[in-house]
């Protein structure tokens, strides 16, 4: 299996600054998104600290330890990066005033010929496509979740909520954190959406899906996701990383080697 990565973020309409973030290592399969929350700018440094940081560390592991690696190993190696960005976070939060109270979500996958390790934290998401059906792939650490849990709420009184943007779990707040990790099976055509909830809390599944089943390429769909969450109203940074999956041959061209495919 091959993969081809896409990315697109926007500061909304209502916002100066973007506090998202977001990066992908294609030779490892590495993607990672993050939506950053603290005081003025400390969010957008929250999120740029924990992708930055992943991306390279668990980008330079996974290298290192090639397709060798077993799903236990790389969970494993995914809790070290994430516990090190935690602390890293933690620590510029609790020295540095402007930073005090920063943290953010997470959204981390690696993408290996047919398995996808997905890790998160907060209410960033992921979503697969496949066979022109979108299913969320990731619960989220929310307020409203427990509620949607618990049965306090309906689903259409969630849609309404203010305790939309309540997270239960954040990196960077405390010096430990909980990476919820699952593996998923890979299948050839499918296509994960990776999103801040500047875009699932402005559109709903239904027209998300209607985008993702065109035959527009990759980064067009990317654009329009951020688009229609602007038309939605734009409240919020929107991220979108887009991942598709397809398959390859053992031999690949000196090209495809050089794009990390």
């Amino acid at each position: 299996m091959i993969y081809e990565f896409c990315t697109q973020t926007h500061p909304g309409l209502l916002r100066e600054n973007n506090e998202d973030a977001v990066a992908f290592d294609a030779p490892s399969g590495v993607a990672v998104l993050a939506d950053g929350m603290g005081g003025y700018n400390a969010g957008e440094v929250a999120s740029s600290m924990a992708t930055a940081f992943i991306q390279t560390e668990l980008g330079r592991w996974l290298l290192d330890a090639g397709l060798q690696a077993n799903g236990k190993e790389v969970r494993r190696a995914m809790d070290i990066c994430v516990h090190n960005a935690n602390l890293a976070v933690f620590t510029a939060a609790n020295t540095h005033e402007q930073y005090a109270g920063m943290g953010t979500t997470l959204v981390v996958g690696v993408f290996q010929d047919s398995r996808l390790l997905l890790g998160h934290i907060g209410d960033s998401r992921c979503y697969r496509f496949r066979n022109n059906a979108l299913v969320q792939i990731t619960k989220d650490h929310s307020l409203l979740q427990e509620q949607l849990d618990a049965g306090l709420i309906t689903p259409a009184q969630a849609a309404i909520s203010v305790n939309k943007n309540l997270v239960t779990r954040a990196l960077g707040i405390e010096d430990t954190v909980l990476l919820e990790v699952h593996e998923h099976v890979v299948e050839e055509g499918d296509v994960y959406l990776m999103c801040s909830d500047g875009l699932s809390d402005m559109v709903e599944d239904t027209p998300i899906a209607r985008i993702m089943e065109t035959d527009a390429e990759l980064e067009q769909k990317a654009i329009q996701l951020v688009s229609i969450a602007n038309a939605h109203g734009g409240r919020d940074n929107i991220t979108v990383l887009l991942v598709q999956a397809m398959a390859g041959s053992k031999k690949r061209g000196l090209v495809s080697r050089l794009l990390g495919s």
